[in-house]
């Protein structure tokens, strides 16, 4: 319906315009051929120029809005990265060198044949000189920056206080979803629209691994939204110029000055020298690891060789390692060990530990 009231319109702009442009037209070219034309004719000829130009305005109004849509998308998109005050200090320095420029213009103006050039150029020059020299100083622009710190500081309260940023893998993973349901996340989780893309792409695959991962991780998603007792929305910022997708995320996160979750190693080493905080869901899992401590006892059950000769591998519940010296042996078995050293690696900790021999280790079944 909006479309059509809009073609409706153009055409009544169309064929005042041609109405106009063809009736100023007819009329001179009758005055120079020195012709007569009776007024009638000269309607007929206005009425008939105004119905094809409301016709051309009519059948190029759906091009017309698409390209002013494109534009008004690029041009939201580039403003939402440049920060609210450096707009505002940006415009009210190009109004002040706007109205310098033009009293400049007031005295250039009398210059005769160029003063009308001279004047155009000096309110333009000033107009940019002014809005350089505010962008130059706005730190000093208390009075404005002050204003505009309150409102972001509103605006963090609001929607986006202290946004998580969800990558592909941390979704995957599904980790997320439980630290979210028992309260240890604050703030709103953000999921961006291009992340969300990339599942779809996933769930999507031929290779059936693939296809279950960007599943399960589609899974996570709706749980999270259904069950976590944190907000959880679904951001369709896009960078069409950065085509990585933890390019994309490193931008969003400086636009909206949140945070990134992952568990991508090289994610991460990014953030890090980009300077954007970032939440490993690894590091996290390391450092709330029971701390072990050498000559503590444990019940490990034995299921793989180790890398050295008679060594015996296990594993506790939350998957820290459990080297035992001498422990091939007990291949399958329970047995009772004790830490005899602890190493924090980057990829987590691991514990060596030995039998109870001193105390005749049991095997338990």
């Amino acid at each position: 319906m909006l479309h059509k009231a809009l073609r409706i319109l153009m055409f009544a702009v169309g064929f005042a315009a041609g109405y106009q442009l063809v009736d100023v037209s007819f009329a001179a070219i009758v005055a120079f051929a020195e012709l007569e034309a009776s007024a009638a004719t000269g309607i007929g000829v206005s009425i008939l120029g105004g119905s094809v130009f409301g016709l051309i305005f009519y059948l190029i109004t759906p091009r017309v809005v698409r390209i002013a849509t494109s534009v008004n998308d690029w041009m939201v998109s580039a403003l939402k990265a440049i920060p609210t005050q450096d707009i505002a200090v940006g415009v009210l320095g190009l109004i002040i060198g706007l109205l310098v420029g033009s009293l400049l213009s007031l005295a250039l103006y009398r210059i005769p044949l160029v003063g009308r050039y001279l004047a155009t150029a000096a309110a333009l020059l000033a107009g940019y000189l002014g809005m350089s020299l505010m962008l130059n100083r706005k730190e000093e622009m208390t009075f404005l920056t002050g204003l505009f710190s309150r409102q972001a500081r509103a605006a963090e309260r609001g929607n986006y206080r202290s946004a998580k940023i969800l990558d592909t893998s941390v979704i995957i993973d599904g980790r997320i979803a439980d630290i979210g349901a028992v309260g240890f996340l604050e703030g709103v989780v953000i999921v961006p629209g291009f992340v969300l893309e990339e599942l779809r792409h996933i769930a999507d695959s031929s290779d059936m691994l693939k296809r279950n991962r960007g599943r399960r991780g589609l899974d996570i998603l709706n749980k999270m939204q259904k069950e976590s007792k944190i907000p959880v929305q679904v951001v369709e910022q896009d960078f069409e110029e950065i085509l990585e997708v933890d390019s994309k995320l490193v931008k969003l996160a400086k636009v909206m000055k949140g945070k990134i979750i992952t568990n991508d190693y090289n994610l991460n080493k990014v953030c890090e020298l980009r300077g954007v905080p970032v939440l490993n869901i690894n590091e996290l899992a390391n450092a709330v690891k029971p701390i072990v401590l050498p000559g503590e006892e444990m019940v490990a059950q034995i299921i793989k060789d180790g890398k050295e000769p008679g060594q015996g591998v296990a594993y506790m519940e939350d998957g820290t390692m459990i080297v035992v010296e001498g422990g091939r042996r007990y291949m399958g078995d329970t047995i009772e060990v004790i830490a005899t050293s602890v190493l924090q690696t980057a990829a987590g900790r691991m514990i060596f530990a030995r039998p109870k021999l001193s105390e005749k280790a049991s095997v338990i079944r």
